[in-house]
């Protein structure tokens, strides 16, 4: 059996591509979208791509399934489980629990495992030369690396009021029925730590039936189904805005993009036109390069592997944008957004030179130590902002300050004051950098940026209040 595990960082989110090495064909379970991966791996290992597998509709990223099928041919099976609701809009072969699916040699048996969403399928697999009996799990979001899928994300993100509860009563089940598997098989999940599909994943990529059991939380709730629920559902993080975007477009027929695109390098006429019709522009850089000279309106999310999920934040899906990025991050950027489905990229400018020479200026950040975050913290007329999630907030904050998420801050600016001096802060500096970006779009000049935050805050022994 071939096997390999892929793995973007940028979305936490695992790919797997298995093999049958004697009849050359191959199976991919939740590809990504830029799936000239799998097409590469296939190449060097001389197997022909034959079947497409999801574990669920995922809400996290939009699966490169049809784009994959459209270059190979391969079938796509996809879960006839959770009802009508639940159905993929195009052409694919059905599967349900109990189903076997042959890839040569390889025996795939579906599990349906209800709870993250409706219709989560896992895939059950036997290396049948090597033995009669399972060796791997594919659980997608079902069980992680001692975490488990939330089932909170119908409701908070797609509005689907009242199925968070039915969710975590399915996922209790589900659990059950994980319980009953042997303890050698190898898990492999959809997801490691930082995706938002859970809320304590851990780091490594895989693990056991076995270790599981001994490990995960939800297996220590045997006979409490009550409790189960409510440590499931309690402080999970803000799901992120393009999260209902992505159920849909998983779901219904979509146009397919199957290369990487290249950009278009935009001269200052194309630019400045842009601009002055609204279109956003994504500054890219590093937020203390940022800090010292930035396009005024730009807004600062950093090319790092947060950048696709506050993106999804910030752009809609209908209209067009420009990237400030140097030249070398275009094709790691543009994946990075196509892997959540942002395909309207007008174009780049690699950075702010083409602005200057044409005599524009640029603004800069007001940061603040500190001192000077003490020193001002004092003062009558002075507003002071959190931007972390709630859960965080809830763990300990800044005496005084209000808590605005700096994801859904737009749509809460009257909370944000413009008379008083508004002192941002976040855990580490990356959210109060896009957040500065924003309200200085939004015609903010009162706004001090403490970008140390709670990690300096808390390291200097300064008191925290619950």
């Amino acid at each position: 059996m071939y096997f390999q595990h892929i793995y973007d960082k940028s979305l936490a989110q695992a790919s797997y591509f298995i093999g049958c090495q004697k009849a050359g064909v191959a199976a991919v379970i939740d590809p990504k979208r830029d799936v000239d991966t799998y097409l590469e791996i296939a190449k060097q290992n001389n197997l022909k791509i034959t079947h497409i597998l999801e574990t669920h509709i995922h809400a996290d990223f939009l699966a490169g399934s049809r784009e994959l099928a459209a270059l190979t041919g391969a079938e796509m099976y996809l879960s006839a489980e959770g009802g009508p609701d639940w159905k993929y809009e195009f052409p694919h072969v059905d599967i349900k629990d109990g189903d076997v699916l042959k890839v040569g040699n390889l025996k795939i048996e579906v599990v349906h495992t209800p709870g993250h969403t409706p219709e989560s399928i896992s895939f059950l697999l036997t290396d049948t030369p090597a033995s009669d009996e399972p060796v791997m799990l594919f659980t997608g979001d079902f069980v992680f690396v001692g975490d488990i899928g939330r089932p909170d994300l119908l409701e908070k993100a797609a509005g689907m009021i009242g199925t968070q509860d039915i969710g975590a009563k399915q996922m209790y089940q589900s659990i059950n029925k994980f319980d009953a598997l042997p303890d050698y098989i190898q898990v492999w999940p959809g997801h490691g730590a930082g995706s938002a599909c859970g809320k304590a994943l851990g780091a490594v990529p895989s693990t056991t039936v076995g270790y599981e059991k001994i490990r995960n939380w939800a297996f220590q709730h045997k006979n409490d189904e009550t409790g189960f629920v409510k440590y499931l559902l309690e402080d999970q993080p803000e799901p992120p805005k393009y999260f209902a975007m992505m159920k849909k477009l998983n779901k219904v027929d979509r146009p397919l993009l199957t290369a990487v695109p290249k950009l278009k390098k935009l001269d200052y006429t194309e630019l400045t036109a842009a601009l002055v019709n609204g279109t956003k522009l994504i500054d890219a850089r590093d937020k203390t390069e940022f800090s010292t000279g930035f396009i005024p309106g730009s807004i600062n999310i950093q090319g790092n592997n947060s950048f696709a999920t506050w993106a999804g934040w910030f752009l809609s899906y209908e209209e067009p944008f420009i990237i400030l990025a140097d030249e070398s991050q275009l094709d790691d950027l543009t994946r990075k957004l196509m892997r959540i489905g942002l395909d309207n990229i007008q174009g780049y400018i690699p950075s702010t030179k083409i602005w200057e020479v044409n005599g524009g200026s640029l603004e800069k950040v007001n940061q603040i130590s500190l001192e000077e975050f003490k020193t001002l913290k004092q003062e009558k007329d002075v507003q002071i902002v959190d931007l972390r999630g709630v859960a965080e907030y809830n763990t300990g904050h800044i005496k005084g300050a209000d808590n605005v998420f700096v994801g859904t801050l737009i749509n809460n600016l009257d909370k944000i004051s413009k008379d008083k001096k508004v002192l941002i802060h976040c855990q580490g500096g990356d959210r109060a950098a896009i957040a500065y970006s924003l309200l200085a779009r939004n015609g903010y000049k009162n706004v001090f940026n403490y970008s140390p935050g709670m990690n300096e805050w808390i390291s200097q022994n300064n008191p925290i209040e619950y």
